[in-house]
């Protein structure tokens, strides 16, 4: 069947994997022989309960996290958990690091401080417009946790390696490389992901949490900003964004099943990434803006020779069927967000499409 789909390079809401996207069509309509949409079916039904405990176990089993950790599905995004972590983490007197690496960090930063959180900035990678990732960082032997975004979808940076803070747990901002390759969560206290750029519809936010932070809620928050209200009630203390949920699920299902997991998604990431930054690197016409060691594998942020160009190779591109090629608003440039859901193909293509324009253009 023909679906007249583009080459889909858009930073979030993103792609999803055609083959998650025939089976939701195929089963919209009724739901497991429901006779009702995924869309229709209570929260409460079985039908339900076997979507939401299959995303839980199948994000178990691609991470390898034991039963220490609950995996949560909460609404607000990432942005509601910027607040949500140090409101429930960090009781008075209490301090959490925090590593500054561009606008979603920046963020995070600004709502502990709204709360008056006592937090520390570590370390920050604004001196050359985030455009890399700090090495060397003190981190606090005494703080809660330290915080990190791990994939910047804006400045095109990710840390390839995750630090060593020691006996403090990592809490991370994992929203746009989540899945995308294995996480030694030992490492990890708190993980979070909005789920609308690596794993499914914008509306849910999957939260991983280890136990030992879980137990530092306290008792006088507002009941739906305690991660307990949630965790006790297998993310169903109110009705959950049931769609997006199950198709978190079925994306969970295409990375175990189609994929094979989490080390040969990773593979693939890295064949994408190594196609896009070596034909650029090999051309002085396509200039990306991240220092090589701290690139990501999932936004290849660049810039051409001059803002003319950039807005003829964004227009010529979306004309040739290519989406989301823009910067960010707030950077200008080129992006290309080449999440799990793209693959190989988009990949050669764009730049079989980007050594046109170039040869034109040069």
């Amino acid at each position: 069947m023909k679906h007249n789909r583009i080459h889909n390079f858009n930073a979030g809401p993103a792609a999803l994997p055609l083959p998650v996207l025939e089976e939701i069509q195929a089963s919209f309509l009724n739901f497991k022989g429901s006779g009702m949409s995924i869309t229709e079916i209570s929260h409460r039904s079985k039908w339900f309960d076997d979507v939401i405990n299959d995303a839980v176990e199948r994000t178990r089993r691609l991470l390898k996290i034991n039963d220490q950790y609950q995996v949560l599905f909460l609404q607000g995004g990432a942005s509601l958990q910027f607040a949500m972590i140090p409101m429930n983490l960090l009781a008075p007197g209490k301090s959490a690091d925090y590593v500054n690496t561009g606008t979603w960090s920046t963020n995070a930063i600004k709502e502990a401080k709204i709360q008056g959180k006592p937090i520390k900035v570590v370390a920050s990678s604004e001196d050359k417009n985030f455009s890399y990732i700090p090495k060397n960082i003190p981190f606090n032997a005494d703080a809660v946790y330290a915080h990190i975004t791990s994939n910047n979808t804006i400045k095109g940076t990710q840390w390839a390696e995750f630090p060593d803070t020691g006996r403090v747990p990592i809490v991370s901002d994992m929203s746009s490389d989540f899945m995308s390759r294995p996480i030694p969560m030992e490492k990890f206290g708190l993980v979070y992901a909005g789920a609308q750029k690596n794993i499914g519809p914008a509306g849910v936010c999957l939260v991983i949490i280890h136990n030992d932070l879980l137990e530092l809620t306290p008792a006088d928050l507002p009941t739906m900003l305690k991660y307990t209200t949630h965790s006790t009630k297998n993310s169903m203390y109110n009705t959950p964004p049931c769609f997006a949920i199950y198709t978190i699920q079925l994306v969970m299902k295409w990375l175990e099943e189609t994929i094979g997991g989490l080390d040969k998604m990773a593979a693939l990431n890295q064949a994408k990434a190594d196609l896009l930054y070596n034909y650029m690197d090999s051309t002085g016409f396509y200039k990306g803006t991240a220092q090589a060691d701290s690139r990501s594998q999932m936004n290849v942020t660049f810039r051409l020779p001059n803002e003319d160009l950039e807005k003829k190779f964004v227009a010529e591109a979306t004309a040739a069927g290519f989406g989301g090629l823009k910067g960010h608003r707030s950077v200008g440039g080129c992006r290309a967000s080449i999440y799990n859901a793209t693959d190989i193909n988009s990949i050669q293509t764009l730049v079989d499409f980007m050594k046109q324009f170039a040869a034109k253009n040069g």
